[in-house]
Parts: structure tokens; sequence; C-alpha cells
């Protein structure tokens, strides 16, 4: 494993959010008991809100902020050696502010992780979703500078 990139790992429970995702879509899991519709990051069977069973996926607008982000120097796994530095960073949706997503800001999709130089990102910037199919076959989340 140490000389692979990493994968997501898909469980029952997200597997939606990969197929949206494989289908340019980021959507997010809520609550769907009409008495509460919160919506929950990473998903679950389970509203840790009401403690419903009832699930959806709702559509987001796929922009956000970076709400945090790291430089990995040099990185931890073998594989990456060749991208660094890159980013790893935290973003917080937009129009679902408690939710907080992990990726990379990109130049563009496909492009590799070390594409962006470094003294661009800020906290607080503004990014939007693109969809990135990776090389095992999973649509990545990653991330475009909006400025």
């Amino acid at each position: 494993m140490d000389d692979a990139l990493l994968t997501p790992v898909v469980d029952d429970d997200g597997a939606p959010f990969w197929e949206y995702a494989a289908r340019g879509e980021l959507r997010v899991q809520a609550c769907a008991a009409p008495e509460c519709g919160k919506l929950r990051f990473p998903p679950r069977p389970c509203c840790p809100h009401c403690r419903s069973f009832e699930s959806e996926w709702r559509a987001t607008s796929g922009r956000g902020r970076i709400w945090s982000y790291v430089l990995p120097h040099p990185p931890l796994l073998p594989a990456y050696a060749a991208q660094a530095p890159y980013n790893a960073v935290v973003v917080e949706l937009a129009d679902a502010p408690a939710i907080r997503l992990v990726g990379n800001v990109v130049s563009g999709p496909g492009a590799p992780l070390d594409s962006v130089d470094p003294g661009r990102l800020r906290i607080g910037a503004p990014v939007r979703a693109v969809f990135c199919p990776d090389a095992s076959g999973t649509t990545l989340v990653r991330w475009l500078l909006e400025r």
C-alpha cells in the first residue's frame, strides 16, 4: 500500500455520494424526517439529531471556501513524492456551512495535485467542486479556486 495512491473506501452508507460524484453532482446526506431535515456528513444510517433512519441526498451548489489546508513536505507515502509539495484542504460548503469535505485544490479536472501554486491558497478562499475520475474508476471531488 505504501507505493499506491490512496483511494476512497466506499461503504453502503457513502455509496450514493460516490455515485452522484460520478454524475458530476455534489450531494450530501440529509435526514428525511419532516421534523428534522438536517444535513449530515459523513453519511451514516441514523440521524445524529433526531435518530431517524430516513434519509435523502440533497444537491449542493458545489461552492465553498477553504476552511483549512496543509502542504505536506515531504509526503508520507512514496506514491505522492513526485507531486510534492501538494495541498490537502478542508472545504466548508457555501450552502451547508456545517458540512466540511477534505480534498485537493487543482488547476482543472485531471490536473495533478501539485498544479496550483501553494502561495495562492488562503483560508477563506472561494472554491468550487470539480469531478475527477481516478485510476481506480472512482470519481473524486477536487476543488478549483474561484479567483
